[in-house]
């Protein structure tokens, strides 16, 4: 890649563009930041943009269904590479005001209000629980914008959970650090857009397909499901997810480990064709894993 490429991404200071830096940090890009996720996608589908960077699964909360039905329904963008990042949230805002005068740390009781992304705060439950009972929840559009908000509010009392990066460029303390409920908190995200994407040090490759059942097969996904297991192909995920076009129709988004040039995996495909399912392929990539 000899020219620098575009990526947009969710806001500054989130954890979508903490992964990005990362991910990204030997690739000559530059990230282009959106509020909305729908706004990231739509960067890249019309050519302002090369890739989008899109958070797709948590080990605490699984998949975000929002992102796959964006991939499915809204745009036709194929997947160039997924890694994964850990998400460290921290809890955020000014020490001087949130401390009692001549205490060296911050006391929960003057703390009236915890702003965050949902997802976020839900990663937080068990602390927010035992440490701030009393504390309003208010959700947003993302961890960034909540610590913004902070930022933008002095004298009230206020807090946020978000990144690190976002504490520090709005000049604010880092109160906790680690506040979620559990250790292995990991995000996994995709690399999307028309754009061909090239970078060394894969795990392995993946290929992710949906699949779309005939309507009168009876044990069609059975036959399916056979048709990887034969072969001994991995499948790392499967997952349903209705098609909004019918009440009970749905769709299986499947990951795959193994990419779409080898034999067995394009024989496994045509024979799923051939029971009469529908089949797209949305990328087959390099996967890396978090070093």
């Amino acid at each position: 890649m000899s020219r620098a490429h575009t990526a947009a991404v969710l806001p500054k200071g989130s954890f979508s563009d903490e992964a990005a830096q990362y991910f990204l940090k030997d690739v000559p890009v530059e990230l282009k930041y959106h509020k909305l996720i729908a706004d990231v996608f739509k960067s890249t589908a019309k050519g302002d943009t090369d890739w989008s960077v899109v958070p797709i699964e948590n080990t605490i909360d699984g998949s975000v269904s929002l992102h796959i039905d964006w991939l499915v329904h809204e745009v036709d963008l194929p997947i160039r590479a997924e890694w994964v990042f850990p998400v460290i949230q921290n809890l955020v805002g000014r020490q001087d005001e949130l401390s009692d005068p001549g205490a060296g740390t911050w006391n929960p009781q003057r703390i009236v209000k915890v702003l965050s992304h949902p997802v976020a705060m839900a990663q937080c439950y068990e602390f927010l629980r035992a440490r701030l009972p009393h504390a309003e929840l208010e959700t947003l559009a993302s961890t960034a914008e909540a610590i913004r908000a902070v930022r933008d509010n002095p004298g009230r009392g206020w807090a946020a959970i978000g990144t690190h990066t976002a504490a520090e460029d709005c000049g604010l303390d880092l109160l906790e650090e680690a506040v979620t409920d559990h250790d292995n908190n990991y995000t996994r995200f995709l690399l999307v857009g028309n754009t061909p994407f090239e970078k060394a040090g894969a795990s392995l490759r993946k290929t992710s397909i949906l699949i779309t059942l005939p309507e009168d097969y009876p044990g069609a996904l059975h036959q399916v499901l056979s048709a990887f297991a034969w072969r001994r192909i991995n499948l790392s995920k499967i997952e349903s997810r209705p098609t909004k076009k019918k009440l009970g129709n749905y769709y299986f988004f499947i990951d795959i480990e193994m990419s779409l040039d080898t034999v067995l995996l394009p024989a496994a495909i045509a024979e799923i064709e051939a029971i009469g399912c529908q089949v797209r392929i949305l990328g087959s990539y390099p996967s890396f894993s978090y070093e």
